[in-house]
């Protein structure tokens, strides 16, 4: 049985390695998933979500550059390495776009940089940190996407947003997955009244708009990162339960099945060890549908004002500052968290109808 079951599994992986479009998607999800490990790493702005604001050089369009002053903080942040992976730096330092300067000894004089190109107000100021040679305070800072209405770098907060985009379809996947499957294995193997009371829940949950019902649990929640993911697993298991429902009943009445009762064995043992492990291809597509779901609710919630609150980096409150932009003539803040959110999506679709066709025994 477990050759076989090698056998098989060998297979639907090759079937799915032939699917060009679903071996391109999966690595793209992998390349994502990676990004949003290691966003602060790759990031141009390393603080915490990215959060540098310069109102001077707000709605700049891609590859703009400017002048960057960076007047250092005496605070120690007290981070460490995987804090500042994970969270981004607590940086105190003070940056300036500036248009020109001068330096005579200590003491730095320079021009802030004005928009509408008028002429700023030149500045001096006196500190021992000029005096360091190891370390540049005035370079060139380049902004690959732009920057966005509050002049802070779009690269950096599309790196930083793909975190939530990202990580609320492994968590809302995971927690659906939990109760789908235990109530669907439940109500499929026992039946009777049992069965008729889960479907009963399922049926009213199903009834309820999904984004309806996900507004009304984070509300009860309250707004933040965390509750976006619960309520949003909360709602997507009524889909798998059904299905191992589906799944449960048609196994159920199998000889290997009728074979381990009559062995003695526990239902416990029967429906872990004997019926979900025939019931998972199913379970897998539906899950990698369902990724992109919660992708879509969380871009939906965050839109809406309800989802990741600010200042944390999300592609649906990006679209949501900046959707006005389209008709002002700067439609690309809005698009490109657009386009990132659209690709994600399509990506997880694509493997999820690579992993039916590869798992499908009639195929």
């Amino acid at each position: 049985m477990s050759q076989l079951a090698r056998s098989l599994s060998q297979l639907a992986l090759q079937k799915f390695k032939r699917n060009f479009w679903g071996v391109l998607s999966f690595w793209f999800i992998v390349l994502i998933g990676l990004i949003s490990v290691f966003a602060y790493v790759l990031a141009p702005d390393n603080s915490q979500f990215a959060n540098q604001m310069h109102l001077s050089i707000h709605s700049k369009p891609p590859g703009y550059k400017v002048l960057m002053l960076t007047i250092p903080s005496k605070l120690e942040s007290g981070q460490t390495f995987l804090g500042k992976l994970f969270y981004g730096e607590k940086n105190g330092d003070t940056e300036i776009p500036i248009t020109d300067y001068s330096m005579d000894g200590n003491q730095l004089t320079y021009i802030e940089y004005t928009a509408d190109e008028l002429d700023g107000i030149a500045k001096t100021i006196t500190a021992d940190f000029l005096m360091n040679p190891e370390k540049e305070f005035i370079k060139e800072r380049s902004f690959i996407f732009g920057t966005d209405k509050y002049g802070r770098d779009l690269l950096s907060r599309v790196l930083v947003g793909a975190r939530i985009s990202f990580f609320i379809g492994f968590i809302a996947v995971f927690i659906s997955l939990i109760i789908g499957i235990f109530m669907g294995s439940i109500a499929g193997y026992f039946g009777g009244k049992v069965d008729t009371f889960i479907m009963w829940v399922i049926n009213v949950t199903w009834s309820i708009p999904t984004l309806l019902l996900v507004i009304a649990i984070t509300l009860a929640l309250g707004k933040g990162f965390w509750q976006v993911f619960i309520a949003v697993g909360l709602t997507m298991w009524v889909e798998v339960a059904r299905v191992v429902r589906g799944q449960v009943m048609s196994v159920k009445e199998m000889q290997f099945v009728t074979a381990a009762r009559a062995l003695g064995y526990t239902d416990f043992r029967i429906i872990v060890k004997h019926i979900l492990p025939n019931i998972m291809a199913p379970v897998i597509v539906i899950s990698a549908a369902n990724f992109a779901a919660a992708i879509l609710i969380e871009s939906g919630l965050s839109f809406l004002g309800i989802g990741a609150q600010p200042p944390m980096a999300s592609w649906g409150a990006m679209i949501k500052d900046h959707y006005s932009y389209i008709i002002l003539g700067k439609p690309y803040l809005a698009l490109i968290p657009g386009l990132c959110i659209m690709s994600l999506v399509m990506a997880f679709m694509l493997v999820g109808n690579a992993l039916r066709d590869a798992l499908d025994v009639k195929s």
